[in-house]
């Protein structure tokens, strides 16, 4: 376990914010191999194809993510509140729920499937190959579910490297099969998810396995697992607004793609590597976001709040500076890394037109993350659902689709900027407001 409500609040928040960044690195890594696999190995179609499933794949996840996200509250601030056994009860209780949600998300996606490819309009050259990759790739949802609630346990106890280790191995193996797969077996995107399927199998396995040998507070056994109803209503309602919050992102995102993907499979598979690229120039802000949510929870749970804004100041300057260093390189790089896995001209010049528009936004997208981890960090979820509903739903989808419909595709994009500058308002307005401070004492009681 690491303690965050000691030493230089700069330090500390780099210290644990970079494994964070590398695991991110390491799957934006892996996401791309596949980009590239299907792009140069398959097709501009099937690369496609398997853009489609990332947004429902998000939607289907963000129940439990909102849960994990919770969990992490709960265990940092009951950490820095030194309330051991409250630990306790929060982990077997998390485990219990992300295992029987896994379960019952991968049944309900792998059914559900064709019905959401037809509500986003997905190109009908590409619909069979969606459906394809979509389908296996939720029967490894479970995984996904173990991975990501362990890592938000781990996050809130202080260890951020234990996912890091983890996941490199899960992205070399990732990387091999995919090369496997579909050089060696022509499996083409069938190849694709299953390598991804086995990976995040692996991958969860071995979190749980490392978790439980490194840290005795998450040790549980199987057979003996106690759910506390207390627990978990305290985890639903940090949880529940932020699950919907995820959703209404992801679904946002649905929606978005189907906006694109009304321009035909070329801005479709233009979209989905370009937005491969900008995940690189926004997630160090991402996760310096995450690490200031844990740094505030046990802060706040140890009664430090001087110790919260110094935090919050280091974390933007950071932040800020990271975000633009990583956003020159993207708009420099984006064309040449591109061509790894479009080759025609059109899907090119799709590609660019999207960083192109979008990168500006970046540094606002940063300032937004940070603002928002000290307020989940209090524990204020429920902000962050309203602000989202707002952002999302009240003003970037109807400017996208308005702007589409005269622009075409780069009203879509332009959307994308103009939605995160109101959202960074909403939320810099209500960390002014200070009201977020008073929700740490609730969880506590």
């Amino acid at each position: 376990m690491k303690d965050l409500t000691k030493g230089n609040e700069a330090k500390v928040l780099i210290l644990f914010s970079i494994p964070m960044l590398l695991s991110n690195l390491l799957q934006q890594l892996y996401n791309v191999v596949d980009t590239i696999v299907v792009g140069k190995y398959v097709n501009e179609k099937a690369l496609s194809a398997v853009g489609q499933a990332f947004p429902i794949v998000v939607v289907f996840l963000s129940l439990i993510m909102g849960f994990s996200l919770a969990s992490n509250i709960l265990i940092a601030q009951f950490l820095g509140a030194k309330k051991i056994e409250n630990v306790r009860k929060t982990v077997q209780t998390t485990v219990l729920t992300i295992f029987w949600f896994g379960i019952l998300m991968s049944i309900a996606g792998f059914f559900l499937t064709p019905y959401i490819l037809h509500i986003m309009r997905v190109p009908a050259d590409v619909l069979e190959i969606a459906k394809q990759y979509v389908r296996i790739t939720f029967t490894g949802v479970i995984f996904l579910f173990i991975y990501n609630g362990f890592t938000a346990m781990l996050r809130g106890l202080g260890d951020s490297k234990s996912p890091l280790y983890v996941l490199a191995v899960s992205t070399v193996l990732n990387i091999i099969l995919d090369l496997v797969f579909v050089i060696v077996f022509n499996m083409g995107v069938r190849g694709v998810a299953y390598a991804t399927v086995i990976a995040q199998a692996v991958s969860a396995l071995l979190l749980v396995l490392i978790a439980c040998k490194e840290h005795e507070i998450l040790r549980f056994n199987v057979f003996h697992l106690q759910f506390d109803i207390k627990i978990f209503v305290k985890t639903l309602r940090l949880g529940l607004p932020s699950g919907i919050q995820q959703s209404l992102v992801g679904a946002g995102f649905m929606t978005l793609t189907s906006l694109v993907n009304n321009f035909g499979s070329v801005s479709s598979a233009s979209f989905v590597a370009a937005s491969k690229l900008d995940a690189f120039a926004t997630m160090p802000s991402f996760n310096i976001g995450l690490a200031l949510a844990s740094f505030v929870g046990q802060n706040m749970g140890a009664s430090k709040m001087e110790r919260v804004k110094k935090g919050f100041h280091s974390a933007l300057a950071i932040g800020i500076a990271i975000t633009a260093t990583f956003t020159i390189l993207v708009m420099i790089f984006a064309k040449p890394v591109m061509m790894l896995f479009l080759s025609s001209e059109a899907y090119l010049a799709g590609g660019m037109l999207y960083i192109y528009l979008v990168a500006p936004s970046y540094i606002i997208q940063a300032f937004m993350f940070i603002v928002n981890g000290v307020i989940r960090g209090a524990g204020d979820t429920f902000f962050a659902m309203i602000a989202t509903l707002l952002t999302m739903w009240v003003f970037r989808i109807p400017i996208a689709i308005f702007l589409s419909s005269f622009l075409g595709v780069k009203g879509v994009y332009l959307s994308i900027g103009i939605g995160f500058s109101i959202g960074a308002t909403i939320s810099f307005g209500y960390y002014l407001s200070g009201k977020w401070a008073k929700k740490a004492k609730k969880i506590l009681e």
